[in-house]
């Protein structure tokens, strides 16, 4: 084989291979290398406890309250309640005599005025009139022989002073005829009250209005057969109405009135079938001695004059309507008036003291209504009252009083409304 050819079968020239086999061993030293340095971070990592910053808790501020600021003065209470309407004077009228109804007149009709005195039925009346003239007759008749009597009486005078002797009384009466003459005299007045009577029973045959009033309902109908005290009509008087509303015990004391006594005070009456706005006057006249069976409250009397407003164009005041009554109350000295919303259960009230914080007291109520309290004791002049409901009230907790309303005293808006 030549030479060249041998050559040509080295693969690789002297000294390389030592240099190759240096290149692959240096690879997997520096894996090895990255890898224990990844283990030892790893373990430095784990075996580290971990590090919390602790800072300095945030304070939460106090809540905030509505605060209202408390003055002694003269106070009332809106007193009001709730009472039916009815009439002060109804009739039934019923016919007085016997007979047909033929016709009520054109005004009596349901709904209606009539004025006291005006007609308002008329009943068949002929054998009312033919009644009336054979008491005339009667009469006539009695009278007839009262005047024959003391003819024979004047006859018998004369024989008596022409015979000359005095007789005893009782002779004497019987000489002269007076028990006849009287007699004569009782059967004249007897047929007098006979013609007067059936004259009565005539005129009553027309069914009269005895004052004004508003026709109610008719009870029966024209052609109808009635007999003595049939009712026929229902009538209203339309110039007063009552309204009987019932109050606490209690409030009977703060009833105001000029004359020192309860009765005759102003009443103020609203009703929700009227605009808004609208009201009426009525007056106290009788406080009723008995209870409300169901609440044991006082019972109250109130008059309404003109209730339907026919002369004055006021609002029409209805039987059977619900109206709303608010009384005129008498004012006291020395209380404090606070919104019901700051009376706490068991007539307690959270004070807001001078370090703002809560402060608890218990105070006398004196009044309690649906919007305000009255407190006669256990408060201070100018002490703010929280109004404002907390979850969990402490005492001593401190609190953040809303400004805007802690600068308005309690009560500013009326002394009335309690």
């Amino acid at each position: 084989m030549p030479r060249h050819a041998a050559a040509d079968r080295a693969p690789y020239p002297p000294g390389s291979l030592v240099r190759q086999r240096g290149r692959l061993s240096l690879g997997p030293l520096l894996a090895l290398l990255v890898l224990a340095s990844g283990l030892l971070l790893a373990w430095w990592l784990v075996s580290q406890p971990p590090r919390v910053e602790r800072r300095a808790p945030v304070e939460a501020p106090p809540p905030l309250v509505d605060v209202v600021t408390v003055h002694q003065r003269a106070a009332a209470p809106s007193l009001h309640g709730f009472g039916r309407v009815q009439a002060e004077r109804e009739a039934h009228l019923s016919s007085r005599v016997a007979g047909q109804l033929l016709e009520y007149f054109p005004n009596t009709l349901p709904g209606m005025v009539v004025e006291a005195g005006s007609p308002l039925a008329r009943l068949d009346d002929t054998d009312l009139q033919l009644s009336l003239r054979e008491a005339e007759a009667a009469l006539a008749q009695a009278l007839a022989q009262l005047a024959m009597e003391r003819g024979e009486q004047q006859r018998a005078q004369s024989e008596y002073q022409s015979f000359g002797r005095d007789l005893p009384a009782d002779r004497r009466a019987l000489v002269l005829r007076e028990p006849q003459l009287r007699i004569a005299e009782a059967e004249v007045e007897r047929a007098t009250t006979t013609r007067d009577r059936a004259r009565l029973d005539l005129e009553r045959t027309t069914l009269i209005a005895p004052w004004r009033g508003m026709v109610q309902s008719r009870l029966l109908g024209a052609g109808s057969e009635v007999s003595s005290g049939t009712e026929l009509l229902h009538l209203v008087d339309v110039s007063r109405f009552w309204v009987r509303v019932s109050l606490p015990g209690e409030a009977m004391g703060w009833l105001d009135a000029a004359t020192g006594d309860a009765p005759g005070s102003q009443v103020t009456i609203s009703s929700r079938s009227w605009p808004a706005g609208q009201e009426r006057r009525g007056e106290l006249i009788a406080i009723l001695p008995t209870l409300e069976e169901n609440g044991l409250q006082a019972q109250l009397l109130v008059a309404v004059d003109d209730p339907l407003g026919l002369e004055q164009g006021s609002p029409a005041l209805r039987l059977g309507d619900v109206a709303r009554l608010a009384f005129t109350s008498r004012p006291r000295e020395g209380l404090f008036m606070l919104p019901a919303a700051a009376l706490r259960p068991g007539d307690e009230v959270w004070v807001l003291d001078d370090e703002d914080r809560l402060r608890r007291r218990s105070v006398l109520v004196l009044h309690r209504g649906d919007e305000r309290v009255l407190v006669e004791e256990g408060l201070e002049e100018g002490q703010r009252i929280v109004t404002s409901q907390l979850g969990q009230p402490r005492e001593g907790m401190r609190l953040r009083a809303r400004i805007a309303d802690s600068e308005r005293p309690a009560g500013t808006d009326g002394g009335h409304d309690a």
